[in-house]
């Protein structure tokens, strides 16, 4: 049996905190290559987290704690079509179709989602990464932060 305690998501806060991405997480599947992913991710507000798109798998998001808002872009990954706000204050459980270009803020320090998507893992290849986007490191990184907090629906990165 597998669990996720208080203390569990607590000390994978505290993780995320010291961590230089501002994330850290926490399997449940025993390898990589297994055929469905599970795993908690603690981000904390200044994480970036690049828009992206997972062509081969729905991904199903539960927030255990905190506050995310979580941001759909159109089908060429450019422009902002929706914005919800999941955790405290929105949906708890969220599930987004195969292949939608998005991407997540986290709103409170402590905040961790429960992700679920089609296995084996494999890193996003270029192609399914926002070119309009910084990659992480990059000095347009805090511009880009400041975008994805504030956008609505209609805009772009510029």
């Amino acid at each position: 049996m597998k669990t996720l305690t208080q203390q569990d998501l607590a000390d994978l806060s505290a993780k995320a905190a010291c961590a230089p991405r501002l994330r850290a997480h926490h399997n449940l599947h025993e390898q990589l290559e297994d055929g469905i992913q599970r795993l908690a991710i603690a981000m904390e507000p200044d994480t970036y987290v690049r828009p992206h798109r997972h062509p081969g798998s729905p991904e199903l998001l539960i927030v255990l704690n905190g506050a995310l808002d979580w941001i759909e872009f159109d089908a060429a990954g450019e422009t902002v079509v929706a914005r919800h706000r999941l955790g405290e204050g929105g949906a708890r459980v969220f599930e987004m179709a195969a292949g939608t270009w998005h991407s997540v803020v986290s709103l409170q320090p402590g905040t961790v989602v429960f992700e679920v998507k089609r296995g084996p893992y494999q890193a996003i290849p270029p192609a399914d990464l926002a070119a309009w986007a910084p990659a992480e490191g990059d000095a347009r990184v805090a511009d880009m932060l400041a975008f994805l907090r504030g956008c609505q629906p209609g805009d772009r990165f510029a």
